[in-house]
């Protein structure tokens, strides 16, 4: 045995093998949202069962997040590998359920689409894992930037993949697009079996070497992974921050997940722009909230949170308003876009603040804030498309983001006035 432990991989190598990986699982928020209204039109599906399929994905996508975020204190590339592989199993199961029955036979498949799009959506449960794995391999001073830039890049998959089915369609047809998709996850599956690394901590524990945190410190890390996945659920439970966060970002990330999700339909419905147009305009939703995140990760390691989470959710809610209240499709634009500033910045906020509150648990925290969290991206659309079928206004959907964000404002006031903000260290844009 060496006198001096030698950690495998660095710390840039982590960043770039996880954003890529949680890239590719992301885009499965836009497995079925870009073409919802065209399995609509041959499903003769309502707008509620519409809602429910461009939601499904982040079902799985949601939920998995917990447990699997919680596994990654043992070491990340097992749940993230297995997490990939799910989501290559569905795709395979959808290509295969379009070449015996699209187009004409779909009308009595509905259920076997929830059921594929639900494995599919695993892919999405990557987030969680890579957060723990990023925040073990940089340091407290270090995890603004880096995790802005893993979330913010890695977001863009769905934004993207909004665009580029669509145009896929056009051109390959439906059974192409997909086909082309599978590739590009199967690679990057296969680039991250190879090329991902676990925490410093894991490679020299798997290697026999006693390691310790004084030992770690040159290569960058500050916090050890600790216990298993059951108890860093259990030590994040315990901390009455973890559930102030999940709300939070239930109406941020979730909200983001929910409308990459849920706008091509709006978009279609309320102004009847083609699926390529509203594909183009859900990928400029979610480009500019993730590419936002990268910014306001880097300032989240500069400035005081005492007014960032009370602004982020008031640009949020003007938004709102612009949309709800708009007459014009430019109005809708821009408020649209307003709202993607404000998700995007609180975005970056709350998971700067997960690794401080929760240093012994980062994979627990991580899991119960990126799992319920994320649970707003099922959760919405359904709402949306409750709301569209009652009141038959797409404009109208909207304001369930209003409600949520007085509710934000509640949880915020009382962080303050319960001081948590308050612990030295604790920043955020």
């Amino acid at each position: 045995m060496k006198d001096t432990p030698v950690v495998q991989g660095s710390s840039r190598s982590a960043l770039t093998m996880a954003t890529t990986g949680f890239f590719a699982g992301f885009a499965a928020v836009a497995v079925f949202g870009p073409l919802v209204p065209k399995f609509a039109a041959l499903m003769h599906l309502s707008p509620a069962a519409a809602g429910l399929l461009a939601a499904i994905a982040s079902l799985s996508g949601s939920i998995l997040r917990i447990p699997f975020g919680a596994w990654a204190d043992r070491g990340a590339k097992r749940p993230f590998m297995g997490l990939l592989i799910l989501a290559l199993i569905g795709m395979a199961g959808l290509i295969a359920l379009l070449r015996a029955d699209y187009p004409d036979h779909l009308q009595g498949t509905y259920l076997l689409l929830l059921l594929l799009g639900i494995l599919v959506g695993s892919g999405i449960a990557t987030f969680s894992v890579g957060i723990a794995q990023v925040s073990y391999w940089f340091s407290q001073s270090r995890q603004g930037g880096s995790l802005g830039t893993y979330a913010g890049l890695g977001n863009l998959g769905s934004g993207i993949f909004s665009l580029l089915l669509p145009l896929a369609v056009a051109h390959l047809g439906m059974i192409g697009a997909y086909e082309l998709w599978f590739l590009f996850l199967l690679i990057v599956t296969l680039l991250c079996g190879v090329f991902m690394k676990n925490a410093p901590s894991i490679q020299l524990e798997s290697q026999g070497y006693t390691v310790s945190l004084e030992a770690l410190k040159p290569y960058g890390q500050d916090k050890l992974p600790q216990g298993t996945a059951s108890h860093a659920l259990a030590e994040a439970a315990r901390v009455a921050p973890t559930w102030a966060l999940v709300i939070l970002y239930f109406t941020s990330f979730g909200g983001f997940i929910a409308l990459t999700g849920w706008l091509p339909s709006f978009w279609h419905g309320a102004y009847h722009t083609t699926l390529v147009t509203g594909g183009g305009l859900t990928l400029l939703f979610s480009a500019a909230t993730s590419l936002v995140r990268v910014p306001g990760g880097l300032m989240a390691d500069r400035f005081s949170i005492r007014y960032a989470l009370n602004g982020n959710v008031t640009v949020m809610a003007l938004g709102v308003l612009a949309v709800v209240f708009s007459s014009q499709m430019s109005m809708a634009i821009a408020g649209v876009l307003i709202m993607a500033v404000g998700m995007g910045l609180q975005n970056a906020v709350i998971f700067k603040l997960v690794p401080h509150y929760v240093p012994k648990a980062v994979g627990g925290a991580a899991g119960w804030v990126g799992g319920l969290g994320a649970f707003g991206g099922f959760v919405l659309p359904l709402i949306m498309g409750a709301v569209v079928g009652a009141w038959h206004s797409y404009h109208a959907a909207l304001a369930v983001f209003w409600a949520l964000a007085v509710i934000n404002w509640i949880v915020i006031g009382w962080l303050k006035h319960g001081a948590i903000l308050e612990t030295p260290g604790s920043h955020a844009a």
